[in-house]
Parts: C-alpha cells; sequence; structure tokens
C-alpha cells in the first residue's frame, strides 16, 4: 500500500509502523493531505521546520514504546502550540505563545507529532462552523453543507483523513455537533479529565476539550494518554474509577419521550434515530421513556442565562477595545455576557441546582441516554442567512451536558436517505453522569461497528479496525473499573426481599450461572428475611443456581457489612472453574438449618412452597 492509501486510524499507523515505514513518512503525507485542503479546514498548517522537532524526538524510540508513536494530529485554534500563533480565529486578537498546552504536552509525551492549527467558529461561539475570517468551514462529505462547530476544522481534518485524531473544545455540543455531521466519534470527557490550562476558554466553568477520532478505539487511546491531572488548572480533577460497566449489557438507555423529540422538519433523521433506538436494543439495551423538558430548560440557562458573562470575561480587553473586529454575531452574543449581573448569576446557578436534582433522577432508571446529536444539517448559505435560530436548533439536544456534569459520546448512525441533505452523515449522542467515558467509548464501539460503514469521508471500514476494549494507559487506566463482582444465591436475588441492597448501589446483573458441583445449601433458621447458606462440601455437594452481580467498589464496603452471621462473603466457584466472591456460610450456621441442596437453589426452593 502506498503512503497516500494509507489509513491514518492508530491500527493502520502501527503496522506501518511495524513494516518499516518512517516516521518523517507519515508526517510528510499528513502534511501533503492538510495543504491540499478545500474546505477550510485550516488557519495554519505546520511548516516542514515547525514539524521536524516533533519528528526527531522520535528518532531511536521503540514505537511499541508509546501509544501514539508518530501519529498525525491537529489541534484547534484556540488551544496553545509553542511558538505557533493561536488566533481564536481572530486574526486581530492573534498571539504567539511560548509554552504548550498542558493537554498537548501529555500527547507530544505519548508520541503524537502536531501537523496543524484549525479553523472554528470565532472564540469557539457557534455551532455551526461559518463564523471565522478564515472561511466557512466546509462538512466533509458535501462543502454545501456546514461542517458544525465551533470545532469544525479539527473535525473536517480527521474525517478527510489528513490526521489520525484532532482535539477540540466543547461547552455547547462543539466537540459533538461537528463528529455528527462529518461521520465521526466525537469525544467530551468528564469536565475536568482533560487540563484546559494552555486553552483560550469559551465558559470557563462549563467547558472542556474534546476529541475527535475515526474510531472509538482510537478516541480511548488518545483519552488514556491526555488525561492526567494539572495542579495549575483550578477545574481539574483526577480520574475516578467508571464503576459498573454497562457497555456489555444487558443495559437500560433513556429515549426522549415522542414529544420532546425535534427534528426540525427532517424526516430522514427522524427514521435513522428510531433505527438507532432498535440497534442499541439489539446490542443488549432496553429504552426507557424519559422527560426531556428539564433538560431543556437547563439547556436554556447556557446562553440565554449569565453563564455567557464567561464569553465575555474570557476577552473582555479585547473586545472592549476593538468590538469591530469580531464576527456580528459573535460580538452580540460576547458583548450580552457583559451585561449580566451577579443577581442573575445567583438565581441562575440556584435554578440549576435545583434542575440538577430533577434530572440526575434518571440515573436511577437507566445507565446512559441515547438522544439525536442534532436534529437536522442546514446549507452554509441557509446558516449565513439565519445565524443565531438555526445555530440554536443545533444546539437542542448538546447544550445541557457540561451544565449537568456528563460525559457523552457522539456516534455516527448513518446516511440521511432524503431530503437536501440526502447522503450526508448523521449521528447520535450516547451520554452518562461524569467518569462514565470508558463504557460510553466502548458501547459506542459496539454501536458503531454494528453500523457498518466508512470511517468520516475516507475509504477505510470501521470493521477493518480492532475493537475498543481494555483499559486505556495513564490515569485512566490505573483509576480502573472500580467494580467488584459478587455471586448471590438468596434472599439477594433479582425481584427477592434484600435484592434492593443490590440495586440501590447501583449494582447491575451479569449473568446467572450455576456453582461447581461441590456446594450444598441450606435453609438457615432465622429472619425475618428468610436467607439460605451455602457450604462447600467435600462429598454429596451439588450446582446452585447463583447470579454474578457487579457493585461499584466504593459501594461495596458497607453492602459487606450489613450482612450478618454467619453468612460472609468468600470465594465462590463457578461451574466453569472461575471463582468469584460470593456469599458463603460458617460451619456453625447450619446447625438446625434444612439442607435444600436437592432443590438446586434458593428459588426452585420457593417455588416449592416454601415460606418467603
Amino acid at each position: 500500500m502506498s503512503l497516500s492509501q494509507l489509513s491514518f486510524d492508530l491500527a493502520s499507523l502501527q503496522a506501518a509502523y511495524r513494516q518499516g515505514t518512517t516516521v518523517l513518512d507519515v508526517i510528510t503525507e499528513a502534511r501533503r493531505r492538510s495543504l491540499a485542503d478545500t474546505h477550510h479546514a485550516y488557519i495554519h498548517v505546520l511548516s516542514a521546520a515547525e514539524v521536524e522537532p516533533f519528528i526527531a524526538r522520535l528518532e531511536g524510540v521503540d514505537p511499541a514504546s508509546l501509544p501514539l508513536y508518530g501519529v498525525p494530529f491537529a489541534i484547534k485554534d484556540n488551544i496553545d502550540l509553542a511558538h505557533i500563533p493561536t488566533t481564536a480565529a481572530c486574526p486581530a486578537f492573534a498571539f504567539t505563545p511560548d509554552d504548550t498546552a498542558f493537554l498537548v504536552r501529555q500527547l507530544l509525551a505519548a508520541g503524537a507529532v502536531p501537523v496543524g492549527k484549525t479553523n472554528l467558529d470565532q472564540f469557539a461561539t457557534g455551532l455551526n462552523g461559518t463564523r471565522s475570517p478564515y472561511g466557512a468551514c466546509q462538512n466533509a462529505h458535501n462543502p454545501a453543507f456546514v461542517s458544525g462547530g465551533s470545532s469544525s476544522g479539527s473535525a473536517v481534518a480527521v474525517a478527510k483523513g489528513y490526521v489520525a485524531f484532532a482535539l477540540g473544545t466543547d461547552t455547547a455540543g462543539s466537540g459533538r455537533v461537528p463528529a455528527a455531521f462529518n461521520g465521526l466519534i466525537g469525544l467530551k470527557p468528564t469536565l475536568g479529565l482533560l487540563s484546559a490550562s494552555g486553552v483560550l476558554p469559551a465558559c470557563r466553568s462549563a467547558e472542556t476539550p474534546s476529541i475527535f477520532a475515526l474510531t472509538a478505539g482510537d478516541a480511548q487511546t488518545v483519552l488514556g494518554a491526555a488525561a492526567a491531572f494539572d495542579e495549575a488548572d483550578a477545574y481539574s480533577r483526577p480520574a475516578q474509577p467508571l464503576g459498573v460497566d454497562f457497555s456489555g449489557g444487558p443495559f437500560r438507555f433513556g429515549v426522549p419521550r415522542p414529544q420532546d423529540l425535534a427534528f426540525f422538519g427532517n424526516e430522514a433523521a427522524t427514521a435513522l434515530f428510531a433505527s438507532a433506538v432498535q440497534r442499541l436494543e439489539s446490542l443488549g439495551g432496553t429504552a426507557v421513556a424519559f422527560d426531556l423538558t428539564p433538560f431543556l430548560e437547563v439547556a436554556k440557562l447556557l446562553y440565554e442565562g449569565p453563564w455567557v458573562a464567561e464569553r465575555y470575561i474570557a476577552i473582555q480587553s479585547f473586545i472592549d477595545a476593538q468590538p469591530e473586529a469580531v464576527f456580528p454575531p459573535v460580538r452580540s452574543i460576547i458583548e450580552g455576557g457583559g451585561r449580566k449581573s451577579a443577581a442573575e448569576a445567583f438565581a441562575a446557578a440556584y435554578r440549576l441546582k435545583a434542575l440538577r436534582r430533577v434530572c440526575d433522577r434518571v440515573w436511577r432508571d437507566v445507565d446512559c441516554m441515547l438522544t439525536p446529536t442534532a436534529g437536522t444539517i442546514y446549507r452554509i448559505d441557509e446558516m449565513q442567512a439565519d445565524p443565531i435560530r438555526l445555530n440554536s436548533n443545533l444546539g437542542y439536544y448538546t447544550n445541557f451536558v457540561n451544565l449537568l456534569d456528563h460525559c457523552a459520546v457522539a456516534v455516527p448512525a448513518g446516511v440521511l436517505a432524503s431530503g437536501d441533505a440526502q447522503g450526508l452523515p448523521w449521528g447520535v449522542t450516547l451520554g452518562a453522569p461524569a467518569h462514565k467515558d470508558i463504557a460510553l467509548l466502548r458501547l459506542a464501539d459496539r454501536f458503531h461497528r454494528a453500523l457498518g460503514g466508512t470511517l468520516g469521508a475516507t475509504a477505510s471500514d470501521v470493521a477493518s479496525t480492532p475493537p475498543c476494549n481494555g483499559l486505556p494507559s495513564g490515569d485512566l487506566g490505573t483509576a480502573g473499573t472500580g467494580a467488584v463482582r459478587v455471586a448471590v444465591c438468596g434472599a439477594h436475588l433479582s425481584g427477592l426481599p434484600l435484592n434492593h441492597q443490590l440495586t440501590s448501589r447501583g449494582a447491575r446483573l451479569l449473568a446467572s450461572p450455576l456453582s461447581a458441583a461441590e456446594y450444598k445449601l441450606y435453609a438457615l433458621a432465622g429472619g425475618p428475611v428468610q436467607r439460605p447458606g451455602m457450604v462447600r462440601a467435600a462429598e454429596g455437594g451439588a450446582a446452585v443456581a447463583l447470579e454474578v452481580w457487579e457493585v461499584p467498589a466504593a459501594l461495596f464496603g458497607s453492602f459487606v457489612a450489613g450482612i450478618p452471621a454467619p453468612l460472609g462473603i468468600g470465594k465462590v466457584k463457578l461451574a466453569d472453574g472461575s471463582e468469584v466472591p460470593g456469599f458463603i456460610c460458617e460451619g456453625l450456621g447450619i446447625v438446625g438449618a434444612t439442607d435444600i441442596t436437592h432443590f438446586g437453589g434458593w428459588r426452585a426452593w420457593l417455588a416449592a412452597g416454601a415460606p418467603r
């Protein structure tokens, strides 16, 4: 395969390096593709001289020793790369930083090589990609349509195959809408996982750098390399265990009620969302309708409330001195932020706190939620003719996510089959509480593979890439899953009196196996809730019906503390020979108990007429 045909997904790059391709070869090809761009994806492509030090630092390094060895990437031009101008898509504002953003330094240390700074809606204010003096960024699949924004150029650079991944930022959907419109994975991580040091903020308290990638596995690798606690960033926070991993199923996913869905007249998108629900069900999910209206009220707070004042604070001295240098739609939004009062800020903060309490109730019933990423897509000329209203439509499903401290992954969901935008990609978003990023990426990967198709606007197919599994490197891998498996045999089984002690802790049922044929089961004396005792027997044992649950590690201690004698947690051997923590009984506990081994399990004994 020639370099011009090389796919820049990570697996293909790693294979090329194993076969002797050099970093210089790959980066030269990435620069060639980037310099040939006609979609206004870039503000600045690094020259051969500018990129040479990043290549030189990899000389003599074993490609297998770095997770992103020789991987070309692009950087949204509100994120600093030392000695390269940061413009935020405003030439009058541009400056050349002496330091590289903390986030970018993590990627460089992992072996990645920057290729260029990408175009964006000016000062990251917009969801459409047309608000830039460097040209309206064009959709990777059809240049007449918007690319999505504000991280427009980053998405197009990945979708066109110029680079392997790109950094964006996300306050209101800027890391997700462009992914949907260009057929990519768009990861909006948990707030604080990626440092914002060296990032020009749009809304500092509710913003995060984001990642565009061809596959969910690639996004996970990049996240693993980039996520690190930054003492200098007041909003940085360490990675936490992801807890119960619902990605393998069975799982429950929230879907907005039919009356809450909005597709703005796009019937093809309506059909694709219905298909997306069915696809997620085919992967082991159960759809649960939820009320989207409180989430939409949160969304209004982001632009109609005082949070817009953060945009004004970020560039206050500049916009006060040179308002004419700012695009009119951007200027009207940012200047409006300067008129917000402290009283409005506190009133909105109180309202957000109350709404978050309401919105968080959805997690009692579901593991994740599924929404469209954007209800529809628009032509560039349509957007420029009606920039405020149509841009607002694009944020219908995205504006609430950061204010509620959710993580989210945009994933391709098919191609629009009719209408003006026929043939363009369309996507959905999977959302979950903070620190569920890895579970969402794994589920997004399964969804993407079930859909099939090409990666972005390239000729490469998702089926040719390895699945997303395992834990990433770095802080996220160290945090681990944070879950403990436990086998239950009696009153904690699904639907029985003590099962709530598991479900109230967010535990998830994994399987219903049999134990090894080495146990005796007894109905213990006492109550009020009658319980069994399972004892490993030297002879005369049998297989016992069990359930294996996954319990968040942080809550496992309180669960165990509530177990009364003679019961406890030990190792239970399953029929397949593996062992898992589970309920066992002390030998003295079976004195006076009834041997019910021949029933094969607690449920069978109950069904035979035993008292509950």
